[in-house]
């Protein structure tokens, strides 16, 4: 420390007094500075006559001179609607206020004490128009979707940039405690700079990054989580339930008619049990196993995270290490995740940088579950194992293998994610403003699945080894310019890129094993033995310019076009080009609102422009394939042959999505409340769909363009202040958001003549309507002992309206328009809490349908036969019986099946509280001696309760092939957590 020097201390607080931590505190025309600790406290040598700069994103900057006190005590205030925050925007940051698109960051902060271990499910509810659904197995990526659906057949993933590259890993080995910010770009004047990859929307992520002249900050954090389901009482039943269960599947037998509601003192429940559940004397046997308890556990979570970070005059640096190991409901639902970053930047030259945003993360999902269907089927009346312990490979007497003999396997099941992005960035000293990037981006991926069985292969064993590996590359080259003339401000972005892809894959298997006691690791044991390998590359060009203009601080102007090139593409359309305009008006910068002190900034956008969505590869090319062809003569070995089996289009063409949105950017009343609020409509042409062609041909499809779909909706995002005061605040933010497609034209067909073109029935697909409209039977209850019913009807079966009332039922004359499936609105409340050292956050979350959306089929109907009497059932299920003639879901005992057994559809809608977190942060004062800056404890909770009349495993499960999951054997639940937490800053 030179001999003018001397040392500041102060601490940096906000309006309300709360301490702002990581604030930048800079001599004035120096490198030379500091960061305020988790207390809002710093220390910096400094001469008196020094100009200290504290900064903060979101707060106006303030400068104070060092004078004869060595303490220097500063608030920050908010700047209006945060003008100097800085989003990430592709290829670039922009200042919030300078926005032409519609761009929105996700506050992770609020969500750090939820024990997510899937940087996804921070996303829920958190952005309007951003929909997360749930994820049912640990370290499971939910559904993500933006503004809901623009394309029938072509690619739905939204688009995932990681520091700038595309990552086409998982979400789930992301470490959520790397993350610095998420950001999320909605309209087309904001994801136009990704062109043919962007019309599902844009999530950037951000990692964290040490500072210059940052002294090392290191920071712990430890959690853990129990977790149990939210709907407990979906079970199947135990012993005496279960046969009371049975009992009513006989109700014609256990009960005198003819009204059946009086018990039948000759009934016997052995003379109607399976024989899987009586003795070789037909008793039933003694047993009350539970298949279910024995088959599931308490899910729990461990979190560490340690991370080092600092930077000296050329050099930042970030370190970072983190373990999860998390258990699932089910047994051997396991995730285990180890986690390594290192982001480090040097300036070599004040006008150069160059860094490495680099990371590694290995998963290790060893285990297999048991069959969680197959436990849930099975009666509690038989056992898994026979006397000696040995499991029973077919405890039911048929084809339904023991559901733990998909458990006692050896499974080893390894994925490992390597990321890294060099980087070197110039602003050239020969010309101001001017400045290059190159992003030399990598993703690679390895799979190892290594497994065992000797139950498989009809008991005989199997035993296969397969391995995958997945390489990326992006390579980028960015040259941005910017100018400030007069009143005229200029940032003008060219970019040329490219990205290839490749991916192998080599299986290898045995099967009929004498033994298996080396498991997969000798193939050779096996009797039958085979081979596979499957491989393939794919690369993209693009171009792109965009131009940003500001004039007067007030009017601005996007311009962006950019040109994608993908080799899977047909040879007349391999590139697509897609433009857009934007502008915006910043209202409040004008004379004639200065005078209104009750609006402190009002800004007004509206953007249009055309993103495009990639086909899959090969779709536009013939393919072949290779199977089994002829057999030359008895006793000869099988010939294997070539078989086309696609047509190929060489005209096949991108999907374009021509989007406009109009938004409005507002902060009022001394900022206390703040918003935007935006409407917006997509129209997706030249849809990519495999339309049903003459079998004369060979083919029953091809690939090709067709249609139109139309997409609208509205935003809202509001914050209130509602209570801001030295020692107690509450912030309120409200997220809403609605959509709906609807699909304007198909295949311009009109077969029938009627003048209008034609309906794809079969296919679900409506002109006028929502893609996922439901067209099917309306139904009017059940019928009962004594209804009249329409033949082919049994009692007990669903009564379906006859729409044309001639006492039949068929697909086409009495089916009808029930409603959709997509949800009619969604809106979220995140409300924090602040007192002293505490601090209380509360988050609920909604999902609506209205009058006719976000229905679900839910059809647990009982069909009397072998399967049925023999296999267990879910508990509270409200099936039908003369005894309970108000039943809701159907019980048909007739021996013969209805005619027709239609679709149940409920209402989804639910409110979800899902997620509680109340921390405390140490007194400043009790730190002091220990050098630590900050200590944070917490307890959250997660998925607590949901309203919903909805009677399912969640509101929000979906199956494999998207659909909701009601009370239908085999469904997973959603789990409820409760965490306790601590985070420490040194």
């Amino acid at each position: 420390m030179l001999a003018q020097d001397k040392t500041i201390r102060g601490r940096v607080t906000e309006d309300a007094g709360n301490p702002v931590a990581g604030a930048s505190v800079m001599i004035k025309g120096t490198t030379k500075g500091t960061t305020t600790g988790g207390n809002g406290e710093f220390s910096l040598a400094a001469a008196k006559g020094a100009v200290l700069v504290f900064s903060m994103i979101g707060y106006a900057n303030a400068e104070i001179t060092v004078g004869d006190d060595d303490n220097i005590n500063v608030t920050l205030t908010l700047s209006s609607t945060e003008i100097g925050e800085v989003v990430v925007v592709g290829y670039g940051t922009q200042r919030k206020k300078d926005l032409t698109g519609a761009v929105a960051s996700v506050n992770l902060e609020g969500l750090k004490g939820a024990p997510n271990t899937n940087i996804g499910q921070h996303l829920q509810g958190t952005v309007p128009g951003l929909n997360v659904g749930v994820a049912t197995s640990a370290g499971g990526t939910p559904p993500i979707s933006i503004r809901g659906r623009v394309t029938l057949n072509g690619n739905q993933s939204v688009l995932i940039i990681l520091d700038g590259i595309q990552y086409t890993g998982s979400l789930s080995s992301i470490n959520p405690d790397d993350i610095a910010s998420i950001d999320v770009l909605k309209d087309a004047s904001s994801t136009a700079v990704y062109g043919a990859q962007a019309a599902n929307g844009v999530i950037l992520i951000t990692s964290r990054k040490g500072r210059l002249n940052q002294k090392p900050r290191i920071a712990f954090s430890t959690a853990y989580t129990t977790q149990t389901p939210t709907v407990g009482k979906l079970k199947p039943y135990e012993r005496e339930n279960y046969l009371e269960y049975l009992k009513e599947a006989f109700y014609d037998r256990a009960y005198l008619g003819p009204d059946f509601t009086q018990p039948n003192p000759d009934f016997n429940i052995e003379d109607v049990a399976d024989n899987s559940i009586r003795d070789a004397q037909g008793h039933l046997l003694p047993h009350n196993y539970n298949w279910f308890k024995e088959g599931t556990n308490t899910g729990s979570i461990l979190e560490t995270n340690l991370s080092i970070s600092g930077g000296g005059d050329h050099v930042s640096y970030l370190l970072s290490g983190g373990l999860v190991d998390q258990k699932g409901f089910i047994i051997n639902d396991k995730f285990k995740r180890k986690s390594i970053r290192a982001n480090i930047e040097t300036r070599p030259l004040s006008w150069i940088k160059v860094g490495l945003l680099s990371s590694g993360s290995f998963v290790n999902q060893d285990g297999a579950e048991p069959s969680f269907g197959s436990i849930q089927r099975m009666t509690p009346l038989i056992v898994p194992y026979d006397s000696t312990g040995k499991l029973i490979p077919f405890p039911m007497n048929t084809l339904e293998p023991n559901p733990f003999s998909t458990y006692y396997v050896d499974d080893h099941d390894r994925n490992n994610y390597y990321f890294a992005n060099i980087y070197t960035d110039i602003d050239f000293p020969f010309l101001s403003g001017l400045n290059y990037r190159m992003n030399f981006g990598n993703n690679y991926r390895t799979t190892e699945h290594f497994f065992s069985s000797i139950y498989d292969a009809g008991q005989t064993g199997r035993a296969y080894k397969e391995y995958q590996n997945y390489y990326d590359y992006t390579f980028d080259n960015i040259l941005t310019y910017t100018k400030n003339f007069g009143q005229h401000d200029i940032t003008a972005t060219l970019l040329y890129g490219a990205i290839k892809r490749k991916y192998n894959r080599t299986f290898s298997e045995a099967r009929g094993f004498p033994r298996l006691t080396l498991s997969y690791n000798n193939l050779s044991q096996g009797t039958f033995q085979f081979a596979q390998s499957d491989a393939w590359k794919e690369s993209l060009a693009y171009q792109m310019a965009r131009v940003n203009y500001k004039f007067k601080d007030r009017y601005l102007l996007t311009a962006t076009i950019r040109r994608d090139g993908f080799s899977g593409f047909a040879r007349n359309y391999k590139y697509g080009t897609f433009p857009v305009l934007a502008l915006g008006w910043i209202i409040s910068e004008e004379n004639f609102m200065k005078n209104i002190s009750a609006i402190n900034s009002l800004k007004l956008r509206a953007g249009y422009g055309v993103n495009g969505n990639q086909t899959s590869r090969y779709t536009s090319i013939a393919r072949v394939t290779t199977s089994a062809a002829y057999v030359y003569g008895d006793g000869a070995p099988t010939a294997f042959g070539q078989q086309v089996t696609s047509l190929g289009n060489d005209d096949l063409k991108w999907e374009r999505t021509k989007g406009i949105n109009v938004g409005v950017d507002f902060a009022v009343f001394n900022n206390r409340l703040g918003g935007s609020l935006d409407f917006y409509q997509n129209n997706t042409y030249d849809l990519l769909y495999s339309v049903a062609i003459p079998n004369v041909t060979g083919f029953g499809s091809i690939t090709t363009n067709l249609g139109q779909i139309r997409n609208t909706g509205f935003e809202a995002a509001l914050t209130y202040d509602v209570i801001k005061s030295r020692d107690f605040s509450w912030t309120a933010s409200l997220n809403f958001s609605t959509n709906k497609n609807q699909i304007i034209s198909l295949t311009g067909v009109d077969a029938d003549g009627d003048g209008k073109e034609d309906d794809l029935i079969n296919s679900g697909l409506f002109i006028g309507k929502s893609i996922s409209s439901i067209y099917d039977y309306q139904l009017d209850g059940i019928y009962q002992l004594n209804d009249e019913r329409i033949p082919g009807f049994p009692v007990g079966s669903l009564r379906i309206v006859d729409q044309n009332k001639d006492n039949d039922i068929t697909q086409a004359s009495d089916r009808i328009f029930l409603g959709r499936q997509e949800p009619k609105y969604r809106v979220s409340l995140f409300q924090t809490f602040g007192y002293k050292g505490f601090s209380l956050t509360v988050f609920l979350n909604s999902v609506q349908g209205g009058k006719d959306g976000f229905l679900g089929n839910n059809n647990p109907s009982f069909f009397r036969e072998d399967n049925t009497i023999r296999v267990n059932n879910l508990q509270g299920i409200d099936f039908w019986s003369p005894s309970n003639p108000n039943g809701k879901y159907p019980r048909n005992i007739s021996g013969s099946r209805a005619k027709i057994e239609p679709n149940m559809w409920q209402d989804r809608s639910f409110v979800r509280l899902q997620d509680i977190s109340l921390s405390y942060d140490f007194a400043t004062t009790l730190l002091k001696k220990t050098k630590v800056q900050s200590i944070n404890l917490y307890v959250s909770g997660k998925n607590l309760y949901t309203w919903t009349n909805w009677e399912g495993w969640d509101p929000e499960s979906l199956d494999a092939d998207g659909n909701a999951v009601g009370l239908v054997i085999g469904g997973r639940p959603v789990l409820r957590g409760f965490t306790v937490g601590l985070n420490i800053v040194y």
